[in-house]
């Protein structure tokens, strides 16, 4: 029996996030982008604080969010979903600025809204998107990613 707010056919909740994070981490390794999973970076606006990313690389300069998150059943945005989004971006404009800064979300296209979730969020929320972080989707099914246009930039 699936338990509330479980996604349907999951072990849990976290399992759906570290299989996405290994979908990602593997399709970044074949576009030469070698991420450790864990990766803690010291960040903040007037001290600094540890903090643990998805993925990253000091030798390379990157850090990676990864977000699993679908539309809801009867395709609402999952509001409480999108909290995590705009905390990731928080965590990106506090972290050092020569970092690349990828939120990677899972592709999830709204039939009825005729957008995916990651145009949703990136339409509704500009003004949250640090300059310079790039928000991606992942295709699981095709295991292909396309970054998502920010609108304005």
């Amino acid at each position: 029996m699936d338990k509330p707010f479980q996604r349907k056919g999951s072990e849990s909740n976290a399992h759906v996030g570290r299989e996405f994070e290994s979908w990602v981490k593997a399709y970044l390794e074949t576009q030469g982008l070698v991420l450790a999973p864990d990766f803690i970076v010291d960040i903040g606006i007037n001290s600094k604080k540890a903090h643990k990313f998805d993925l990253g690389s000091n030798s390379e300069k990157v850090i990676v969010e990864c977000k699993a998150h679908t539309w809801t059943e009867g395709n609402n945005v999952p509001s409480a979903k999108m909290t995590t989004w705009d905390q990731a971006m928080y965590y990106f404009h506090a972290a050092p600025s020569d970092f690349r800064k990828m939120l990677f979300v899972l592709y999830d296209l709204s039939k009825k809204r005729k957008e995916t979730l990651a145009e949703y969020y990136v339409r509704t929320n500009p003004h949250l998107i640090p300059d310079r972080v790039e928000v991606w989707e992942y295709d699981a099914a095709l295991k292909t990613a396309r970054q998502v246009a920010i609108p304005g930039r």
